[in-house]
């Protein structure tokens, strides 16, 4: 159950970072309160998941989900542009935190 908390909590991680990003500052008060919300949201999830998950794992676990998303986010809104090295990066941090939960 730790680990669908925790993977669920990163991606309100990403879910965050958007809404922070479409603030405008937090000026924004709609994008302002889904940042809150889902800060809280993730924060509590990460801080549920680490009573029972070796806590370097769960943060890294939590931040790879978290910016994967987010960097996709960016891709699908073209915030960003999505280049063959940043899409074989984000393969790479996959892989990584596949290879972290596989062997927890």
């Amino acid at each position: 159950m730790a680990w669908v908390v925790l993977i669920v909590s990163g991606m309100m991680e990403a879910v965050w970072a958007a809404a922070l990003s479409a603030s405008d500052g937090l000026r924004k008060w709609r994008p302002a309160l889904v940042f809150v919300v889902a800060l809280s949201l993730s924060m509590a999830g990460l801080a549920w998941a680490m009573r029972t998950l070796p806590a370097g794992t769960a943060y890294a676990v939590w931040v790879g989900i978290g910016a994967t998303l987010a960097v996709i986010w960016g891709f699908a809104t073209k915030q960003e542009k999505p280049t063959l090295t940043r899409v074989l990066l984000l393969v790479l941090l996959i892989a990584s935190v596949a290879g972290l939960k596989a062997v927890s």
